[in-house]
């Protein structure tokens, strides 16, 4: 027990009591001598530790916590092990590990199993080999945070060593021993694969467009391949590829016509030559979007700023658009047409622009305004963007941009969420941001470490003008930092203005039931969401709204999927779908009148694990010699129990303090008001007071 004030107090705490208890019982009483003391100690007990309570006593107490040593089993159950691994030596494998778990368990160890996509599992040897990609550095990355603060003593890796996701595991450093386990086949086997496609995404409706294949050949040198590419079963043009002797790869380019605009799956093979191993890489496709023309867009700032560069330089990444830019004083403004504008700090103050914004206005096109120092905020909120600013004189906040996961409209890539958190702060006006009706917020403002709920990107207007709105001047910092960091490839920022582009001048056309997949293409593993709008006549948004979705894929075959608007904006969950092209009709009724929806939506097949037939034992081997540990193969499972038991893991006791006031024990409470009780009932029993 501890004090949080002098010892010496409790003397006076004793003597408060025998006061009190003196005082009380030192005058003549109707009941005798001994009954008198034992009522005089009661009451000096009862006081004296009601006093020792004020001096804030509080219990020490130490929990001891023995934990045994971990072992994880981690199983690659990636498509490649199961598919290029001879049978028996993956049974031989997973029974081993299963053995091996008994075996630890029995000399003390805790035993868990995880896999690259299923988690925790009960046993190795129930682990199924079907995961679409390997991501070796996750799966260790993911355990070496998951046991933090264990008592890991190790990991077990069974792996073919294929790595198609992620990090390569073998130059990082790992906080555990390591050991591998090899399995698949290191034997070259003789095949044809397709390892890349090479075209561009977008192509336009009557134009030619190169699709590159690159041929992958061992044990056929001197063999002629032949190459075909197809369309919905139709063959569209064939090649006879030579393979040369002193290569393993060959290049070959099909030259093919855009149909009319849609969504379309090209599917290009290699044909079967005699004795090959797999035809599993044998074919890989193509996914476009054919599209009328170029969208035209008109770049238009207040003055020259880094802004305007980064925006360009995004918006050129991608040849579906044609822009213009314009600054006032420089160069005239020709009355050309376009489909979407970029007003930089425009309305201007001082009426800067002005010519520019009345063909904006005049056009009535969807418009992205940035806001900045030289924004006229007045005339601004008069546009009827769904955004009002108020600033407070020019002061300004340092954000970053914050995804606001209520926003459906297009979605973020993970990849893009961890390029978000290494941008630099940018400006943004200091004051009130309010969101008017109808009007979304794609991003949040983020302030240091703090995630805020005011808006940086947003979008509003009407269904027949969209507007968008950017808080801040600041952004080229955004895209110059990301291209540092990432090689010259600011992705995440590009994409971002390429999908606002692409949101303001989609579906303009006043429909009053708007349905859409969230992504332009799907992976065959993802999970396939739509998002959906709904309006009513005068285009308020509505919610609440049953709509019933129908996809049909190349085979006529239908699936049907009811759901309904909700003011959260959560989307519609299909699940995974086999690869292919969908087209889909969305059908509402809204206020008695039937309204209608359709588009397409592209799943397609990655194909990763069937790239690679040979085992990768090599990385395998950097792995745990980086760990100080050296590579098994399946029959020596037993040698591995055998060096992780000489390795003497020890387990770990630890130590936990905890502190407790006295005065919270509820049961000192019961035992007063009981002393008391006693104390009061014998008094008045014996005739007193």
């Amino acid at each position: 027990m501890l004090l949080s004030a002098s010892p010496w107090f409790i003397a006076l705490c004793l003597l408060v009591g025998l006061g009190y208890a003196a005082l009380l019982y030192s005058a003549k009483a109707p009941w005798s001598r001994s009954v008198n003391y034992a009522l005089a100690a009661v009451r000096f007990a009862v006081v004296s530790f009601l006093c020792f309570l004020l001096l804030s006593p509080f219990l020490k107490t130490t929990t001891t916590t023995t934990r045994k040593p971990t072992i994880v089993l981690a199983v690659d159950n990636s498509q490649s092990v199961g598919l290029f691994t001879p049978p028996a030596v993956l049974s031989q494998a997973t029974q081993g590990l299963t053995k091996l778990t008994e075996t630890l368990r029995g000399q003390g160890f805790e035993v868990e199993t995880r896999a690259l996509t299923i988690g925790p599992a009960p046993r190795p040897d129930s682990v199924q080999f079907r995961a679409a990609a390997t991501d070796l550095d996750g799966l260790l990355a993911g355990i070496g945070e998951g046991y933090e603060g264990r008592n890991l003593a190790g990991v077990v890796l069974l792996s073919d060593g294929l790595v198609n996701q992620g990090r390569a595991p073998q130059f990082t450093d790992y906080r555990f021993p390591l050991y591998t386990v090899g399995v698949g086949d290191t034997i070259p086997k003789k095949d044809v694969s397709l390892p890349t496609l090479a075209y561009n995404r977008v192509a336009f409706s009557g134009n030619q467009f190169p699709l590159e294949a690159e041929i992958g050949y061992d044990g056929y040198a001197g063999s002629t391949a032949t190459v075909q590419v197809r369309e919905n079963d139709r063959v569209l043009q064939t090649r006879q590829v030579r393979l040369p002797a002193g290569q393993r790869r060959v290049k070959t380019t099909f030259l093919l016509t855009a149909p009319a605009p849609g969504k379309r799956r090209y599917e290009v093979t290699v044909d079967k030559l005699p004795g090959e191993f797999t035809l599993l890489n044998n074919r890989k496709f193509a996914y476009l979007d054919v599209v009328k023309g170029k969208l035209r867009v008109l770049l238009a700032g207040a003055a020259p700023h880094p802004d305007l560069k980064a925006l360009r330089a995004a918006i050129l990444q991608n040849g579906n658009f044609d822009l213009t830019t314009y600054l006032p004083g420089i160069s005239p403004l020709k009355n050309q047409d376009f489909d979407v504008a970029i007003l930089h700090q425009l309305p201007a103050v001082g009426g800067v622009g002005a010519e520019v914004l009345a063909q904006v206005q005049a056009r009535r096109a969807p418009v992205l305004y940035v806001l900045g120092a030289q924004t006229n905020f007045g005339a601004y909120n008069a546009l009827g963007t769904g955004l009002t600013v108020t600033p407070r004189g020019s002061q300004t906040d340092d954000v970053t941009p914050l995804p606001n996961p209520a926003f459906t409209r297009f979605s973020f890539e993970e990849d893009a969420l961890r390029r978000f958190l290494a941008y630099p702060p940018a400006p943004v006006p200091f004051g009130e941001a309010r969101l008017n009706g109808g009007a979304e917020a794609a991003l949040w403002q983020q302030v240091g470490r703090v995630k805020t709920q005011k808006p940086l990107l947003v979008f509003g207007g009407t269904p027949a003008r969209r507007q968008a709105t950017l808080l801040t001047e600041g952004s080229w910092q955004w895209r110059l930092q990301e291209a540092v960091e990432h090689d010259d490839r600011p992705e995440a920022y590009d994409r971002l203005v390429l999908r606002t582009l692409q949101l303001l001048t989609q579906n303009a056309n006043r429909k009053r039931l708007d349905v859409y997949p969230t992504q332009d293409v799907f992976n065959a593993q993802d999970d396939i969401t739509f998002g959906a709008e709904t309006y009513n006549a005068i285009f308020e948004r509505i919610y609440g709204q049953p709509i019933t979705l129908t996809l049909t894929d190349q085979q006529q075959k239908t699936r049907t999927f009811t759901y309904s608007t909700t003011e959260d904006g959560a989307p519609l969950h299909l699940g995974p779908l086999p690869a292919g092209l969908y087209r889909y009709v969305a059908r509402a009724t809204l206020a008695g009148q039937p309204q209608q929806d359709q588009g397409e939506v592209l799943v397609q097949e990655l194909q990763l694990e069937a790239t690679q037939s040979r085992a990768d034992h090599n990385l395998l081997f950097q792995l745990a010699r980086r760990s100080g540990q050296r590579l098994y193969f399946p029959q020596q499972l037993e040698q591995l129990g055998r060096d992780i038991q000489r390795a003497n893991y020890k387990p770990i006791i630890y130590e936990q303090e905890d502190l407790k006031d006295l005065i919270n024990l509820k049961w000192l409470f019961f035992l007063l008001v009981g002393l008391m009780t006693v104390e009061w009932a014998t008094r008045k029993y014996s005739g007193g007071v």
